[in-house]
């Protein structure tokens, strides 16, 4: 199985970002709209084949429910991005990850590692231990602190660590570090770093580079132009790039309080002995209230959306929490505070 996680109105200059003749796909609604659907679903396999460079060969998939349920019924259910199950019953889980988090690997391992878990038979029957594969691919729009520069791709998997010999094949990482990846057209060689080009940049072509004049490519970009999206769909895109940019809005004001509160307190701090202290207290403080602030934020987004499609009153339960990327007991509790 694998794992695939109305203009907004900048506050400061009252410049409303444009919208790009194609989706940014580094947007939950792009994301899902390039990889996550059935009829899309060879662009998916191209991709995940590219990443797998051989080592595995992904020949076709089947889209899983969304919701996922940790190991224990206590875990609070996660929603990643996309889910799918290979050919010979792998579990693939590939999830498009913006923001950076405290401890994302510790979460993608938690996560990733309970899919093996939840293979375990239910009640009392025989069972030998026999496991599929389980991968998580992770597409980040964010670094790792410590990477290289210029270091975008990381391959994790178990390794015997004198020799570097494969010890568990059944349990592997992709982590994409895209704002790392900054190779140019003319330099580009690899259908991967054709497909890692196209998702760091797409939202800024204005024609399609001739690098990326294959079949697949064209059908990406044919499903990416905005001009050939449903009044629904664009209405869904719109919100995707606004809670993009509140994400950055809200990032950018937090470093810039940062930096000024370190400014202001630098000279105190230094007579004190306390700079490195004053230091890490800001930024933790600053962090969690953007996690919160982020979080409610987003909650509240995902309900003003449903609300706009159930009054429309043509779409089922399940349609509409595809739509908005929520659960379906999310539009279920939407429905009743109507």
């Amino acid at each position: 199985m694998f794992f695939i996680f109305s203009n907004m109105t900048n506050t400061s200059r009252n410049i409303v970002p444009p919208i790009g003749r194609f989706i940014d796909p580094l947007t939950d609604f792009g994301f899902k709209k390039i990889f996550g659907s059935e009829p899309n679903k060879d662009l998916l396999i191209a991709f995940l084949n590219e990443l797998f460079k051989g080592n595995k060969v992904v020949k076709d998939l089947v889209y899983n429910p969304q919701e996922n349920s940790g190991p224990a019924r206590y875990y609070r259910k996660t929603i990643f991005d996309l889910t799918c199950t290979g050919a010979d019953g792998e579990t693939f889980i590939i999830e498009m990850q913006r923001a950076e988090q405290q401890f994302f690997i510790d979460r993608a391992v938690f996560y990733t590692a309970g899919k093996l878990y939840e293979q375990g038979p239910k009640g009392k029957k025989d069972w030998d231990y026999r496991l599929k594969e389980v991968y998580l691919i992770a597409v980040m729009d964010f670094n790792f602190n410590g990477t290289l520069p210029g270091k975008y791709l990381h391959r994790v998997r178990l390794a015997e660590k004198e020799t570097g010999q494969t010890f568990y094949n059944k349990l592997g990482f992709i982590f994409l570090e895209l704002p790392n990846f900054n190779i140019g057209e003319k330099d580009i060689k690899t259908d991967l770093e054709r497909w890692l080009y196209v998702l760091r940049n797409m939202s800024k072509f204005q024609k399609i580079p001739v690098i990326l004049h294959k079949r697949i490519f064209q059908k990406l970009f044919h499903i990416s132009e905005v001009a050939n999206l449903k009044k629904e769909e664009y209405m869904l895109y719109e919100r995707a790039l606004m809670d993009k940019w509140d994400a950055y809005a809200v990032k950018k004001t937090a470093r810039e309080k940062l930096a000024k509160a370190m400014e202001e307190g630098i000279a105190k701090a230094m007579e004190k002995g306390m700079e490195k202290g004053i230091e890490k207290g800001i930024e933790k403080g600053i962090e969690k209230g953007i996690e919160k602030g982020i979080e409610k934020g987003a909650a509240q987004k995902s309900y003003e959306v449903v609300k706009k499609l159930l009054s429309a009153g043509r779409f089922t339960i399940t349609e509409i929490a595809d739509f908005a990327g929520v659960s379906e007991n999310f539009v279920r509790n939407a429905k009743k505070k109507r």
